[in-house]
């Protein structure tokens, strides 16, 4: 929350192939040997999409020794993955009775004192995200709860979100930066831009970029079990 930059953005239904493409952006942008704290609800699907592009290789031992069949390897995360969830207790009819938060990986000490490092709290919260979702869904009408301003094609709705992100980024002050925009904290704007500089602004991307962004994606959706037990290709004449 230092910067307040927006990664990606994802249309869909939140299954485990969105959570993985999600958490593959995040991949790709912070690396994956780099120092990770991941805040999040307890949607099911994160577990399983965070193992799959963070995880480490864990080979299991035989049960018995030097007998039976040698047990598949699996995956665990790795030892600087920090990762917190908030859970939501709610009754039958949906109203909010209590939170509760706990360490889905790494220990809930190590994640409360990198909170604390960040400056973003004291304790597991998503309030940083819930506020984005607020004025996610203040300045984009495509997004209230009743409005008749609704996109009937789902590439249109990508493509709106796609363009608030780029002007939430480039083109909007924050009062919590003093004024810069989070693309002049990360050193990538040496000023807010407008609007009109932000659509004159000349992007002319190669194919060749294209296909390497493409590229670098799949190898961010492989996990460590898949690239293990890739079998090698034999060299042909």
């Amino acid at each position: 929350m230092v910067s307040r930059f927006i990664i990606d953005l994802r249309v869909g239904p939140r299954t485990l192939d969105t959570a993985k493409e999600l958490v593959a952006s995040v991949a790709i942008c912070c690396g994956k040997t780099n120092p990770i704290l991941l805040l999040m609800d307890e949607h099911l699907p994160y577990p399983a999409a965070i193992l799959h592009v963070f995880g480490l290789i864990k080979h299991r031992r035989r049960r018995k020794k030097g007998r039976g069949r040698k047990c598949k390897p699996t995956l665990k995360p790795p030892p600087w993955l920090l990762a917190g969830v908030v859970k939501k207790l709610r009754d039958a009819r949906g109203n909010l009775l209590g939170v509760t938060t706990g360490a889905l990986f790494g220990r809930l000490k190590d994640i409360r004192g990198r909170i604390q490092q960040l400056g973003i709290g004291c304790k597991i919260n998503t309030s940083h995200l819930e506020r984005l979702n607020g004025t996610l869904r203040g300045q984009q009408t495509r997004l209230a709860r009743r409005t008749r301003n609704i996109s009937r094609l789902g590439c249109m709705l990508i493509w709106s979100l796609w363009l608030w992100r780029d002007l939430y980024n480039w083109a909007r002050p924050h009062g919590s930066l003093d004024g810069c925009c989070p693309a002049m904290v990360l050193g990538l704007a040496k000023h807010v831009w407008t609007v009109l500089e932000y659509s004159r602004y000349p992007v002319h991307v190669s194919d060749l970029q294209r296909r390497c962004w493409v590229e670098q994606r799949e190898d961010a959706l492989l996990s460590a079990l898949d690239v293990y037990q890739r079998k090698k290709s034999l060299p042909t004449l």
